[in-house]
């Protein structure tokens, strides 16, 4: 698809994160919303140890529902992933600290991160969904409870992404502020993307190594792209993440080591990681455990999994440091 087919598509879909009302289409009934699996309850104890202040930058909460409504107009529903579970799962793999990225099932209602974070004695950050009816008084008191950063989601299944003017407008306004911007693009779409992310006013991080697959391998021209903007744009980070989604050959995903470590050599104070937890929208799920054991493999110098795991995180998301 070429940039202009893809855009104009864009324009054409509603939201489901930021940039408009959700199309008919979306607003279905709820019956029909379909469900999605919960995480392994099995969690393993991993083999490798992080260090001291170590953060999971990208991780969900999903209710309860009672306090934390599903949006209506979300595209899945996922069983319920509350902070409890969520706090037992980092205890269990040995991270201390997390940012938590507020999903499409909970549409703009942040309070499911805010108040996680206000429970956190510091511990938590958080990733808000936003749209432009929000006020820059709505925006400033986000960024007091903790949020650092928006996301952008640009998946036709999430609803596409509509009008570019309102997004670049947005991102303006997150920019004055002092937020970042997350970006979850469509696989196949890097290329695309790429004079988009370049004229973005403020730094962004590419979700899941940018949703590459592994079965095209390490010279694939999407996965090229994307270690060329990485380099030669100072304002764009990767999250190290999702291997399950880029794997080809299954559990334990080692054949996405290498795009791992590719994307870590080339720009290592750029570079963040995060477990995903609770996995929406898998096609097989992780062991989390597992997942904590694949760091050693994308980063074996402990100093690079220093700015993999605690300084970089730090640096970007503002917590306090340990490094």
């Amino acid at each position: 698809m070429r940039r202009r087919d893809l855009l104009a598509t864009m324009a054409g879909l509603g939201t489901a994160t930021a940039l408009g009302a959700a199309p008919a289409s979306l607003r279905a009934d709820e019956t029909k919303i379909p469900s999605i699996p919960g995480p392994d309850p099995a969690t393993k104890t991993p083999n490798f140890k992080a260090p001291p202040g170590s953060v999971d930058t990208h991780t969900h909460i999903f209710g309860p529902a009672a306090t934390y409504p599903f949006s209506p107009t979300r595209p899945y529903t996922p069983p319920e992933a509350p902070l409890e579970m969520f706090r037992a799962l980092h205890a269990k793999i040995g991270i201390e600290r997390a940012v938590i990225v507020n999903a499409t099932v909970h549409g703009t209602d942040n309070r499911v991160v805010t108040d996680a974070i206000a429970q956190s004695n510091g511990k938590y950050k958080g990733v808000a969904n936003i749209n432009a009816a929000m006020s820059d008084a709505d925006l400033a008191a986000l960024g007091k409870a903790g949020i650092c950063a928006c996301r952008f989601a640009f998946l036709r299944r999430l609803g596409g992404v509509g009008d570019m003017t309102v997004f670049r407008t947005l991102v303006d306004r997150v920019a004055a502020i002092g937020w970042h911007v997350d970006i979850y693009l469509e696989t196949g779409t890097i290329q695309e993307f790429v004079p988009v992310l370049k004229a973005l006013p403020v730094t962004y991080v590419i979700d899941h190594m940018g949703t590459i697959s592994a079965a095209k391998g390490i010279d694939d021209a999407e996965f090229k792209a994307l270690l060329n903007l990485q380099a030669s744009d100072e304002k764009c980070w990767v999250k190290i993440t999702g291997p399950e989604r880029a794997s080809a050959s299954g559990p334990p995903f080692h054949d996405a080591v290498p795009f791992a470590r590719k994307l870590i050599d080339n720009a290592p104070d750029r570079v963040i990681w995060g477990t995903d937890w609770p996995h929406p929208n898998v096609k097989i799920m992780p062991n989390d455990g597992d997942l904590v054991d694949l760091i050693p493999l994308y980063a074996p110098a402990p100093a690079i999994q220093q700015k993999l795991l605690v300084s970089n995180p730090e640096r970007l998301f503002k917590f306090a440091a340990k490094s």
